[in-house]
């Protein structure tokens, strides 16, 4: 890890924290579950390529989710940026598109958030350009 990259990382721990402080903690744990998702499934894969899952099922409470969607339409975009980053700096490769969703749900362990990541397969344009050929 370069020098540069630790300090964007101490400053955007600083901001979570001040920000945590100042408005609720949720949005700072829920990016850090999606990192340790991230890492705990890593695949070194060759001298310097490391593969990390490309999509992430994020599930809230409905309270949290109710508190997350308030700031604002984009919290599945923006934890996606966040993952990007955090994978940039770690220098992994995803194994297809990025893609985090989030959703609702009533059977959330612990009644806030659960994270889970799989490997999405990658759709070529081409392989999508011909099923689409193929629809009438």
């Amino acid at each position: 890890m370069s020098a540069l990259s630790a300090l964007e990382d101490a400053l955007e721990n600083r901001w979570q924290a001040l920000r945590a402080r100042l408005f609720d903690r949720e949005p700072v744990e829920l990016v850090d579950a999606l990192r340790r998702e991230c890492d705990s499934h890593a695949v070194v894969c060759g001298a310097g390529r490391v593969m990390v899952p490309n999509a992430y099922d994020v599930e809230l409470a409905g309270p949290v989710h109710d508190e997350l969607s308030r700031h604002g339409a984009g919290v599945g975009q923006a934890l996606t940026d966040r993952l990007a980053r955090h994978a940039a700096r770690h220098g992994y490769e995803w194994a297809g598109p990025l893609a985090v969703h989030v959703r609702r749900s009533a059977e959330v362990p612990g009644g806030r958030y659960r994270v889970a990541s799989t490997v999405m397969p990658h759709v070529s344009a081409d392989a999508f350009q011909r099923a689409g050929e193929r629809t009438p």
